[in-house]
């Protein structure tokens, strides 16, 4: 009959599926029924494209979930308010104090310290030319495209170390801009509206939980 001609001849292409060597990589595999390519069956084409899916969906919740712990807690949110130095440590301190300093227009002072803080950690001789002669030309040097607040006093030792340049050769001005950004620009962080929001934020978020 050819109702049963026809079920037979389905299990032959299945069982013909089965037996057949591996597909090379990157080779379609055969639809094993009509209904493969609508995702109603369980053919092992169907199964990868179903466990894909659900790979791609937990690494976007990872994401997410990884994005969310790295935002600051109220706890060193608070912190921050009693040291500055401790902001300064924090990676999202850092972060955040910059995006107030850019409103300001000094976020180079900033980029300036942590540069310092990066030539500081240089043994390599060759390195340490290389990058003060960097920071020179970024931040110091009178054609330097960026802006930093240092005295002549200070601009006139960091001229004359570049002779030989050293890791430490920006001490003295690394400090000052710290100062300058402890005693100037860091109270009225506080109480910006970048740092006042977030705190409110978390404090509510804590509320509701």
């Amino acid at each position: 009959m050819p109702h049963s001609v026809s079920g037979v001849e389905m299990r032959k292409r299945q069982a013909a599926h089965i037996e057949a060597p591996p597909q090379a990589p990157g080779q379609p595999r055969p639809n094993t029924c009509c209904l493969c390519w609508c995702g109603c069956c369980k053919c092992l084409w169907n199964e990868d494209r179903i466990e894909r899916s659900e790979r791609q969906t937990c690494t976007k919740m990872d994401s997410i979930e990884a994005a969310e712990e790295q935002r600051p807690s109220l706890e060193e949110l608070l912190s921050w308010a009693r040291s500055f130095e401790m902001m300064l440590r924090s990676l999202e301190g850092r972060e955040i104090f910059r995006e107030f300093l850019r409103s300001e227009y000094s976020e180079d002072n900033l980029l300036f310290w942590l540069a310092c803080e990066e030539l500081k950690k240089e043994t390599n001789p060759s390195v340490v030319d290389e990058k003060a002669r960097i920071i020179y030309e970024d931040y110091v040097s009178i054609l330097s495209p960026k802006e930093v607040s240092l005295d002549s006093r200070v601009r006139e030792g960091i001229n004359q170390s570049l002779a030989e340049p050293s890791n430490m050769m920006y001490e003295e001005a690394q400090l000052q801009i710290y100062t300058l950004m402890h005693r100037d620009s860091f109270p009225r962080f506080l109480n910006s509206s970048v740092y006042r929001d977030l705190l409110a934020t978390r404090r509510r978020t804590c509320l509701d939980t």
